[in-house]
């Protein structure tokens, strides 16, 4: 479907389709600018009243864009190493099942004079290993390790929806591009059959036919159209540049989008589907057994704790004067259990309880946040898609409609039945449906992405982009039980 297009009407002339939808084809007669309009003319213009039209196959499709973005965008590209970040807290939690060893030095100079002038020196010199191994430690670091665990399951599930927001921001930045630019062209055709108004105006005025005042309306409309046009344009610059932030590149042509695949049929289907699967509902209910946990390994803190230790030293010790000099060394080794008995520490262990308890109320209330604002999201975006549907079916029968008043006011015009002002008028009745269906059909794109992003899945994988899925779990299985090692898996 063409937004503008050359078409036959009658015998061997050619006629245009203006952007408003009318088949402005022309031939001078005495200054006059004289419309044919017809049947076929009508037909031509309500082919032509849609303006999402189609582009090239090489244009570049939402399906691009969100492709781009995803792999390119600054914001998700951080989000990402935010997890890597959290990973590592598995391992940190970990640490405390392994022993720990540490490498003590210490030496001492000692200088002494006694009386009758006599000096000495003495030197003491420790070096020495130390392990200790935890044994038992009221199940702190089992709790904090599936504390640690459950806060990467949350991480992750946070991600994928920082993802879903940004491929549904793509997309709406996609669109807008589009609409910017099916408006600007809107303008510039409305100021071209404007700027034809305005001449015609000006040749009946200077046979008599018309009037000063006809000409000034002509005139101001077509200021008018200049100062939309410019708003358009610059409406236009501001998408484009929305569009290179989120995506990294500029768009270049855009091909028509369809509404999202495989919405819900229903509301109600949209909310179970949401309950089950929305990553919002699910990082919070991971961060509700993440507080549980906490508040466990808090309570470890008032349970004995048991301990293994050994201690390998070496003490080197030289002595002298001007009179004798010796030199002693020794080796020792210990090994033993420790017992440590919590009684009282001033009411901080206590403190941490509650507050952990406190915490762990807070993240179950915000499952129920999180469940009411999906709710909330679906039955707006759903709702406002079945509004942009029937909006289109409106604004298709107010441009066909209008498209046939102007039609006729400018037939109407030729016989003085109708002035200038009326042929601006119905003209300004077209132009503004034309927007109006652009709009909604921009709105039935946006609002199915919505309506799939409110539902958990609008996701790489669900929409079938072609690229290279991201695989957070890749990191963690590499990082979870490392013992030791500075560097990163990607090798920094």
């Amino acid at each position: 479907m063409c937004l503008w297009s050359t078409c036959e009407l009658t015998g061997n002339k050619k006629h245009t389709v203006e952007p408003n939808g009318s088949v402005g084809a022309t031939e001078r007669m005495k200054g006059f600018i004289v419309f044919k309009a017809g049947k076929r003319v009508l037909t031509a213009a309500l082919m032509s009243a849609t303006v999402l039209t189609s582009e090239p196959s090489m244009a570049e499709t939402i399906f691009g864009a969100m492709s781009k973005a995803y792999e390119s965008n600054s914001s998700l590209n951080a989000d990402r190493a935010g997890v890597r970040v959290t990973d590592e807290g598995v391992a940190v939690a970990k640490s405390g099942y392994r022993p720990t060893v540490n490498a003590t030095a210490d030496l001492t100079v000692r200088s002494d004079r006694f009386d009758g002038g006599r000096s000495g020196t003495s030197k003491t010199g420790t070096f020495g290993v130390v392990v200790n191994q935890m044994l038992f430690d009221g199940f702190t670091t089992k709790n904090t390790v599936a504390a640690a665990k459950t806060q990467v399951l949350a991480a992750r599930e946070n991600l994928r929806n920082n993802e879903m927001n940004l491929l549904f921001s793509a997309a709406q930045a996609f669109m807008d591009v589009y609409l910017a630019r099916q408006i600007v062209i809107l303008r510039q055709k409305n100021l071209e059959f404007l700027d034809e108004q305005l001449r015609a105006a000006k040749a009946r005025f200077d046979v008599g036919e018309g009037t000063r005042t006809d000409v000034a309306q002509a005139e101001s409309e077509k200021a008018a159209a200049i100062a939309t046009l410019n708003v358009a344009q610059s409406d236009e610059k501001t998408a484009v540049a929305t569009y290179i932030q989120i995506t990294g590149s500029s768009p270049d042509r855009l091909r028509p989008a369809a509404m999202a695949k495989n919405l819900p049929r229903s509301m109600d289907q949209a909310f179970s589907i949401a309950t089950s699967n929305h990553p919002a509902i699910l990082s919070t209910q991971y961060a509700v057994d993440s507080a549980g946990y906490t508040v466990k390994a808090n309570e470890g803190a008032l349970l004995p704790q048991v301990d293994l230790t050994g201690d390998v030293s070496r003490n080197e010790i030289f002595s002298g004067s001007e009179l004798s000099t010796s030199n002693t060394d020794s080796t020792t080794a210990s090994a033993g259990i420790q017992v440590t008995i919590p009684i009282y520490s001033g009411g901080r262990t206590s403190a941490l309880v509650r507050q952990s308890k406190e915490t762990w109320g807070q993240r179950r209330i915000e499952v129920d946040v999180a469940r009411d604002s999906v709710r909330q999201a679906i039955a707006q975006a759903y709702s406002e898609m079945e509004a942009a549907r029937a909006s289109i079916v409106a604004q298709r029968s107010v441009v066909a409609a209008a498209q046939l008043a102007l039609n006729g006011v400018i037939e109407e015009r030729k016989v003085g039945q109708r002035t200038t002002l009326d042929v601006l008028n119905a003209q300004a009745d077209v132009l503004t449906g034309q927007i109006n269906l652009a709009q909604a059909e921009r709105d039935s794109v946006v609002t199915s992405y919505a309506v799939l992003s409110a539902t958990g899945r609008l996701t790489a994988s669900q929409i079938g982009l072609q690229v290279a899925e991201h695989r957070p779990e890749e990191h963690y299985e590499a990082v979870k039980d490392k013992w030791i090692g500075l560097r990163t898996p990607d090798g920094r």
